[in-house]
């Protein structure tokens, strides 16, 4: 089932300036067949354990690293645990999957389909790119023996369409910007419906917090934070100094979701030493090392830090090709809820809607059933229900 977002949080006019990715199809990719998902700015997949959410995902996911320029082999290490179980192989023994998305953006919607063949040998068969029911982009393996497809984009005027080989192993809607001029009219529209794609496919940030990497004192760096939060005392350590707003809305939320009292969020960092991070317990009180909390308060710690933060300090590279306050960042969580308390779920629900109801994020996330329940009792929560 899919709630739609509510329009008190939605931001629909200021959301169709930045690209964003607003429908994910699974063609035929792993467990799923003809299934497509919706997207608003805050999005739970939920579902029995087998349904798929995490293959949800992990498509995503794919598709965001195939428009940083990823290869298919770093993109798709496994590529046969991907293809559908009763998928019967053709004359040549060949299977694969099929993946796409819709783009909403300046453009208006934009559709991008992929056809991976994952056996005998892992290449890209066949792309359409398209706005308006009008294809932009076309490629096809048209000879098996070259490492190569065909591609055809639209040019206009005299010419019309233009005909090039691309790589079979790369995303050609990505390599366009480097092969379209863009001197016609219609080399403009390819070129910007490419870029539209290729900014929201950038724009993800992939977080899965480990806490037992998050214990120990860390090394000071740049203070940017990994995909695994393994260096979280490092970026409190650069919040409290550069980002002064969001580090105290950080330690009000650690307030909600960190046990006992808390008066604030403290780190300790000697000179050319690692850095701790620190819950300031109030005057006369220890403070307590982040290490010594349990799993759900250093979850909730870190993905209170990531919906808060933005690609300045998550490591990720948003896309050049517009300035970053034109850019939505998506946040991709899968198990959001692990370890969580009911509490801790609703405090981070809470702030991923006052979050994303700015626009500048999103969040796409698995969680189990019961935060489900919850989340469906609240406005502008979208619940997509995997469960057949």
């Amino acid at each position: 089932m899919n709630d739609e977002p509510d329009a008190s949080t939605a931001t629909a006019g200021p959301a169709l300036l930045r690209p964003v990715l607003t429908e994910l199809r699974l063609s035929a990719f792993a467990s799923h067949r003809r299934a497509a998902f919706s997207f608003g700015p805050v999005t739970l997949l939920a579902g029995a354990s087998g349904s798929g959410k995490s293959q949800v995902l992990g498509a995503y996911e794919a598709l965001a690293a195939l428009g940083s320029g990823a290869t298919l082999e770093e993109v798709f290490p496994d590529p046969s645990a991907l293809v559908p179980e009763r998928a019967v192989p053709d004359a040549d023994r060949r299977r694969g999957f099929r993946i796409g998305c819709t783009v909403d953006g300046p453009v208006g919607p934009v559709r991008l389909d992929l056809a991976v063949q994952a056996e005998p040998e892992l290449r890209v068969v066949g792309e359409r790119l398209s706005v308006g029911g009008e294809v932009l982009l076309s490629t096809a393996l048209r000879d098996p023996g070259r490492r190569s497809v065909q591609a055809a984009w639209l040019t206009g005027g005299a010419v019309g369409v233009t005909r090039a080989p691309l790589p079979d192993d790369r995303l050609g809607t990505a390599l366009l910007p480097l092969r379209v001029a863009g001197a016609t009219a219609g080399q403009r529209r390819v070129l910007a419906a490419a870029e539209q794609a290729v900014v929201a496919l950038r724009s993800v940030f992939a977080c899965d917090p480990r806490p037992d990497r998050m214990r120990a004192p860390v090394p000071p760096g740049e203070g940017r934070l990994l995909g695994d939060c393994a260096n979280l005392a490092d970026v409190l350590r650069r919040t409290r100094h550069e980002c002064g707003t969001r580090h105290a809305l950080l330690a009000r939320a650690a307030r909600t979701g960190c046990a006992g009292e808390v008066a604030g969020l403290d780190v300790r960092a000697p000179a050319d030493g690692p850095v701790t991070a620190l819950l300031d317990r109030g005057p006369g009180l220890p403070a307590t090392e982040l290490g010594r909390l349990g799993a759900g308060e250093l979850r909730f710690l870190a993905l209170v830090l990531v919906l808060l933060t933005g690609p300045g300090v998550l490591a990720v590279e948003p896309a050049t090709e517009l300035p970053s306050a034109r850019q939505a960042l998506t946040v991709l969580a899968d198990g959001l809820d692990r370890d969580l308390d009911r509490r801790q779920a609703e405090e981070l629900l809470r702030l991923a809607l006052m979050a994303c109801g700015r626009g500048h994020v999103r969040l796409v996330a698995a969680v189990g059933e019961e935060c489900a329940g919850a989340a469906r009792r609240i406005p502008g929560v979208s619940v997509v229900d995997l469960t057949p």
